[in-house]
């Protein structure tokens, strides 16, 4: 049985980590006629690995995506209650940010804190509150944990599954 990719799939992309200090090499392989050459980023299942592991360019399209949507949300905000706001901010915004987030366990804060600050528009967006009010009593009356608890709650969720064998 021959096997072949749909015509309209794009090559693969090759994760090469450089040692440090040395150039990156050449390291293109042909897979079933196809050249799969190395890239600085991957991405799969909607996230985006960087050969360093850092993943800054993931936490920069999630930013830009999540803005984009808070945007969109500022402009129809007039004319939705505050339950209406705080669904489509949940669904468009939060899921977003708690996709995938527990493999930003272990980031700096600096790293994840673009997606902090995405998390307190989004709140002061649902209490239709200007942009230098406090955030921390409008996250716990909407019940948020800020981004790096989300991480760390996600992170222990999934290692409390994994033992009790409930793991997805």
């Amino acid at each position: 049985m021959d096997v072949h990719p749909p015509p309209e799939a794009e090559p693969g992309e090759l994760l090469f980590p450089p040692a440090k200090g040395s150039p990156m090499i050449d390291a293109s392989i042909i897979v079933e006629g196809s050249i799969v050459s190395p890239s600085q980023s991957a991405r799969s299942l909607g996230v985006t690995l960087d050969n360093q592991l850092c993943f800054s360019s993931h936490i920069a399209a999630i930013t830009r995506t999540c803005r984009f949507s808070l945007h969109n949300i500022r402009r129809i905000r007039p004319f939705l209650t505050q339950e209406a706001t705080q669904l489509l901010v949940q669904a468009l915004v939060i899921s977003r940010l708690d996709y995938c987030n527990s493999l930003l366990a272990g980031l700096p804060a600096c790293a994840i804190k673009p997606l902090q600050l995405v998390q307190n528009a989004a709140a002061r967006l649902v209490f239709n509150q200007p942009k230098f009010t406090h955030v921390t009593p409008l996250l716990s009356s909407l019940h948020w944990l800020p981004i790096a608890a989300r991480i760390r709650f996600k992170s222990l969720m999934l290692a409390f599954q994994a033992a009790r064998g409930t793991a997805p």
